[in-house]
């Protein structure tokens, strides 16, 4: 199947060739996704990551040389506009808090399949965060519980924030509030403006940061 010329960029790092190998059959099915790189080990992924610049690095958390989340935290400072998205075989909260932190735009569980998590990578190209459903309740749980460190949020506001850690977007938070769509975006850039923040990503990350959980 030949890419589209829009299909989005991914490169794959995992040191299980049979995970990696199943990774890469699932995305290369998918015409919205073009498969840009596979390697074995964090440096390689580290180095083609700066080198192609892809949309999106599926990064597999433990990797010899270098983990998942240390490329991550090493790309940091480069600004570059690839979104990463960890992969766990045992995800866990404290490595995604870690992760999150550091700007990745996902966790997702190893166990999933690959069909669900190309659907996950679909959704981090239109922007959103996804979380392995493992994570998303104790995440959610802790950020609704936290009181944010300098940004007075409202009680409405920390409940969306907690949504959006949990990886549901504005339509099932209207659904679940029973609040119009529009009135769940204004919340949203409102949610924001009070973090100086411009993307939900951007938002879980800084709540994270600014101490927001127990």
């Amino acid at each position: 199947m030949s890419a589209r010329d829009d299909a989005v960029r991914v490169l794959v790092a995992d040191d299980h060739p049979l995970f990696r190998r199943g990774m890469v059959q699932a995305i290369e099915r998918r015409a919205e996704l073009t498969l840009v790189g596979e390697h074995a080990d964090g440096e390689a992924a580290l180095e083609a990551i700066r080198e192609t610049k892809p949309d999106i690095a599926l990064l597999d958390v433990r990797m010899p040389k270098l983990t998942g989340i240390e490329v991550l935290e090493t790309l940091a400072p480069d600004g570059l506009p690839t979104r990463i998205v960890l992969l766990s075989g045992y995800p866990d909260p404290d490595a995604v808090y870690r992760a999150i932190s550091a700007g990745a735009a996902g966790f997702l569980a190893k166990s999933a399949p690959g069909s669900e998590i190309c659907e996950r990578l679909v959704a981090v190209a239109r922007g959103e965060v996804v979380l392995a459903p493992e994570v998303q309740s104790e995440l959610a749980g802790q950020l609704r519980k936290a009181q944010p460190g300098g940004a007075r949020l409202s009680p409405r506001e920390r409940e969306i924030l907690g949504l959006i850690a949990a990886g549901e977007l504005a339509p099932d938070i209207a659904k679940r509030l029973g609040l119009s769509p529009a009135t769940v975006r204004t919340h949203l850039q409102h949610l924001y403006e009070k973090l100086g923040v411009s993307d939900r990503a951007a938002a879980v990350a800084a709540a994270m940061r600014r101490g927001m959980l127990d």
